[in-house]
């Protein structure tokens, strides 16, 4: 009861959606029509994205304060095999949102001599899974789907770098990334206000970045989720297509975004009749496989290595989708 409480109207925040739809037909629009549904849809989702954009990007970031890139380079040094591949995936939970900055920290990992298939969990778990993804698919789409997203896409991570590391492809990393040197010097000790203040500090700075996308995304949302017929959503996403899943990682291939900017497109095609797995893999193949990050990571790497990497994270998701499809009756 507590649990369903927390999901509803603290992460969810449906008071808010009833108190704007409230003051909407206080306006004379009505909430039951397309106009005055998207508008409601716009206002509420852009408003409470927002506010756990922000609370959730100063929790992160506090958290990351503690682990600079060279601290985490010296963890993840610690450990050996699949280990290693575990804590890489996990320190990706609090790292950048977006693949696109998560790039910069792979290729110093690499450059200081980490193993090619624990630098390559660590990439595929950072935009993939974060503290912010699983608190915002538990106020859309409740614990019990946030919490296997989060769990698959680190196994994703995890078998992703493992494989890769088996395959021995070290000389498919650019050259000027093998022979870079980093430095060892120990991560300066930051006192509790310099953590605040580098809290606050990314919190505007990520805001800046992130919020065209939420508009975007909740732009889109509300046209799918006020004006598109359901049947389309549930011809071309629904259980009568079996290919539904692999064409929803493909669509969100060339796209950018983060998943603040997705979820409201998920949200909206999950309403419209879209497969929750479906939906879950639109989001994984936006966040992780977008067209600008791999223009990105092939100045990193070759591309048979790039190849490697896009047909693992593509694999794992369709996968992920597939297994959410089968067993959506018993998760929602």
């Amino acid at each position: 009861m507590i649990g369903q409480f927390i999901t509803d109207q603290i992460l969810g925040m449906k008071w808010l959606n009833a108190l704007i739809g409230k003051l909407l037909s206080a306006l004379g629009l009505d909430t039951a029509g397309r106009i005055g549904g998207s508008v409601q849809f716009f206002l509420y989702d852009v408003i409470k994205i927002t506010v756990l954009l922000c609370v959730l990007i100063f929790i992160i970031s506090y958290i990351q304060s503690y682990f600079p890139p060279e601290r985490s380079r010296k963890i993840m040094g610690r450990f050996h095999g699949i280990g290693a591949n575990c804590i890489a995936a996990l320190l990706g939970t609090v790292t950048p949102f977006c693949s696109c900055s998560s790039i910069p920290l792979f290729i110093g990992f690499t450059s200081a001599g980490l193993p090619l298939g624990v630098t390559f969990s660590f990439l595929i778990s950072s935009p993939m899974v974060d503290l912010g993804s699983l608190v915002l698919l538990m106020s859309i789409f409740g614990t019990k789907v946030a919490v296997l997203y989060v769990v698959l896409g680190l196994v994703i991570a995890v078998a992703g770098g493992t494989l890769i590391e088996k395959l021995h492809i070290e000389n498919q990393v650019e050259e000027f990334i093998r022979k870079a040197s980093a430095l060892d010097i120990d991560s300066p000790t930051l006192t509790q206000k310099e953590r605040l203040t580098y809290a606050k500090d990314q919190v505007a700075e990520t805001f800046k970045k992130v919020f065209p996308y939420i508009l975007i995304g909740v732009g889109i949302g509300a046209v799918i989720h006020n004006w598109i017929p359901e049947s389309w959503v549930v011809s071309v996403l629904g259980s009568s297509n079996p290919v539904g899943v692999i064409l929803a990682t493909v669509i969100g291939v060339p796209m950018y975004a983060d998943i603040f900017g997705t979820i409201p497109i998920a949200e909206a095609l999950l309403a419209k009749g879209a497969q929750l797995g479906t939906v879950l893999s639109f989001m994984m193949g936006v966040t992780t496989l977008s067209l600008p990050s791999m223009i990105m990571l092939r100045k990193a790497v070759k591309p048979k290595l790039l190849g490697f990497f896009i047909a693992v994270c593509t694999a794992g998701i369709i996968l992920v989708g597939y297994l959410f499809n089968l067993f959506q009756g018993l998760i929602l």
